[in-house]
Formats: C-alpha cells, structure tokens, sequence
C-alpha cells in the first residue's frame, strides 16, 4: 500500500504547470467510440481514471497508442458494442459516457453501472431521461443499464433537464451527434469540459451549437471522420494549486491554465486576503498579510466548483474568524471533516451547511484519503502544519491529478511516496 508523506510548515514558491483537464479528457476519450477512424489527443492528463477508461476501451476493440507522455492515438475503427468489462466500468464514475458513444453509434448500448466517489445519491435518472427522449428503451438489471432502440439509431429530440447535470449533458449530447434529426437540450450545464467535448466532436465533423450556454444545439451528421484535438488545462487541478499555495502563505505561479475558468475560484481566494495576478495563460498567488475567513456556496459553472469545497475548507482552517460553506451540489460530500478534524480544524457539519472556525494551527496526524477532493485537501492542510502527516488512499487521490507528490516537490514541499511505513514518522511526532 502507498502512502504520501507530508513534512508541513513550509511555504509553496515558484512555478507549477497543470496538466490537462480529467473532467475533459474522459468524455472526449469516451467520445472516439463515434468514430470510425483515428484520433490523435493531445494534453492528456496521466491519472488513474484515464488509465482504466483507456483498458475499457481496449476491451472493446479499440487500439490506443501513446505517442508521447500526454499525447494518444485512439483508433475505435472496430470496436464492439456491449461487451466492455464490468469490474473495469466499476471503477470511475466517468465511465458512464460509454452509453451515449456506444448509442450514438449502434443504436444500443450495454454498459455496467458506474462507479466513482460516493458524495450519497448520484443517480443517473436524467441520463435515462435523454436516452429515452432520443429514441432508446433503458433498462437497468442486474447491475448493468441497457439501451436498445427499434429503428437501430438514435433519433433527435427536445430534451429539457430537470436539474443543471454536467454529465447527463455530456452523455446526450454524445449520444446526438450522430443521430437522426435535431437535438435540443435546455437547461444545459454550462461547464468548460462540455465546451471542449463539443468542440471536440466538431473538429470530427460534427455539428454542435450553444455549448456553453443553457441550450445546445446538435445537428445529427452520419459520421464522423478522425481529428487531432488538444484537451483543455484542468482547471480543478489549478485551483488545487492556487488554493494550497495560499493556505502555505507561499507565492505561486500556476502556468497552463485558462484564467476565465478560474474566475470563481479567484474571486473567493481574493475575499480570504490572497492576492491574485493574472496572465494570458498563468496566474500568480501570494499572500501579503492573514487569511480571512469567507463564506462559499457550491454553484454550477460559472459559480464556485462543487470539486474545489474540500480544499476550501482546508484554507478557512487556516483564516482567522469563521467561514460557512453551503454545499448545493452533492448532499454527502463532507467525509473529509473528520479527517481534519483529527489535526485539530474545528469544523461542524449542519446539513449541507459546514461551519470553520479558523485561524487555530494545525497539528501532523496520520490521515486517510477518502475521495479524489477530499485526498488532496488533507494534503493541503497536511502542508501547514509542522512535523510529519502519513495520509494513505494515495489511490484516490491519483485518480484525478497528475504526479501531485512531484509537483509539490517542485514547489518546495517536502512530500514523498513511500511503499511501507516511515521509522520517521513517529520520531518526528514524538
């Protein structure tokens, strides 16, 4: 078992590059399916998830190439439908994409129920939903959720969403862009991954509109033909950075990024006291004088990013006074508090409603990831304090960032991956 060893109590500085964007890549991968032809993507993030959707795909037919670290050649010329492996599927929440491509292109779809983080009830009764307004006939047994449609294609519809849901988004308008017919999708999330996915599908040939705004738009082409797509920057992984670079009280350049997507998470950071200069493609943290505490409610895009509440949370703990965050997105993403709480962070859940009063030093302690956010949040407060954290589910934390142990060395923290227990550890805390 891995575990990452945190020696906290120095300050991040310098310059930290973000890989490309997990939230992107996944749908875009998922989305080659359509595709009867290569397509070579580019600013792939090399993290867990990708990893397993990319063994998915072999499983099905598809031959992948690595070309160079974070570039891939995905050719789904032959790939089948209904057979990709279920304890593979179970793995990620993502894997669900997999319906609409595999629907969009045969008019069927047998895929195992997704997997992924569990934030409580995530159903996926709006997917169903699209599905079934496109012509499909969804059953869901034994584990698995079944497509079929009587006329072998998925045919146009107007779709309206009874909740803003990136991935039911996604899925249908996947599942569209080789349909028969227009597709109207209404009370659209509006977050950059589903821009990039759209505009990923157009530079295939499809005929995408209104990505980005609360009604897209999908022209059903016949098929779709190869492309060379390069993935947008992670704007979560940004975020991460920028978050733990001010609650170290450091000075970071985070580079690769696409400030407008950061806009919400800057704006937040700025109320708690850090300074932020933005670039065309970087920004700058720095934090001149105390934390202050902040209020955060978790909105859909272009609000503050439900998957930036933990690491938030492990700021306020450092911000004198006491912050509140109003979780809106998910109705169990709190797990993590008790694992600050073992560091002494005084934090009440209410609800959806946490309550942080900040601004009392942390203390070292063995820690445990318990989600992809929450893991990277521990080892954000695990950097503040002195002496040495020991935080295992490292697993979990790799499912969604890219060598975070050696760009934090970069950064200047002293932070490792071990294999089995440090002998250190206890003689640091002693």
């Amino acid at each position: 078992m891995e575990k990452i060893l945190v020696r906290g109590g120095h300050p991040l500085c310098g310059c930290v590059e973000v890989s490309g964007s997990k939230n992107a890549a996944l749908p875009i991968i998922y989305a080659c399916v359509l595709v009867r032809d290569k397509c070579i993507i580019e600013n792939v993030p090399c993290v867990s998830d990708v990893r397993h959707s990319f063994d998915i795909l072999r499983g099905i037919g598809a031959r992948i190439r690595n070309l160079t670290k974070t570039t891939v050649e995905i050719d789904c010329t032959d790939v089948e439908c209904g057979i990709s492996e279920y304890s593979l599927v179970r793995q990620l929440r993502g894997s669900y994409y997999l319906l609409g491509a595999e629907f969009g292109r045969f008019g069927r779809s047998r895929v195992a129920y997704p997997g992924g983080c569990d934030f409580g009830v995530r159903p996926i009764d709006q997917h169903i939903k699209g599905f079934e307004a496109l012509g499909g006939t969804v059953v869901t047994d034994g584990g698995y959720v079944e497509i079929t449609s009587p006329t072998g294609r998925a045919r146009g519809a107007n779709i309206y969403f009874d909740v803003s849901t990136v991935g039911a988004t996604l899925n249908v308008m996947i599942a569209a862009a080789t349909c028969e017919g227009m597709t109207v999708i209404e009370n659209a999330a509006r977050e950059p991954h589903i821009v990039d996915c759209a505009n990923f599908l157009n530079s295939c040939g499809a005929r995408i509109s209104g990505a980005g705004s609360n009604v897209i738009k999908i022209k059903g082409v016949d098929q779709l033909h190869g492309t060379n797509y390069a993935i947008i920057p992670d704007m979560i992984e940004a975020g991460s950075y920028m978050v733990a670079a001010a609650a170290t009280h450091g000075s970071v350049r985070v580079t690769n990024v696409i400030p407008k997507h950061l806009e919400s998470i800057a704006a937040k950071l700025e109320e708690a006291g850090v300074v932020i200069d933005e670039y065309d493609d970087a920004v700058h943290v720095s934090v001149p004088g105390e934390l202050r505490h902040t209020n955060v409610k978790t909105l859909p895009y272009p609000g503050f990013p439900t998957d930036m509440h933990p690491q938030m949370c492990a700021l306020l703990c450092c911000a004198k006074g006491t912050s509140f965050i109003n979780e809106s997105i998910f109705d169990n993403r709190f797990r993590y508090v008790e694992e600050l709480k073992r560091m002494g962070a005084k934090i009440k859940v209410d609800g959806r409603i946490v309550s942080i009063e900040g601004g009392t030093p942390l203390s070292a302690a063995p820690l445990m990831a318990v989600d992809l956010r929450g893991g990277i949040a521990v080892v954000i407060a695990a950097l503040t304090c002195e002496g040495v954290s020991e935080i295992t589910g490292v697993n979990l934390i790799e499912r969604g960032y890219d060598d975070a142990v050696g760009k934090l060395r970069g950064l200047g923290a002293d932070v490792k991956k071990v294999l089995l227990p440090d002998p250190d550890v206890k003689k640091a805390n002693a």
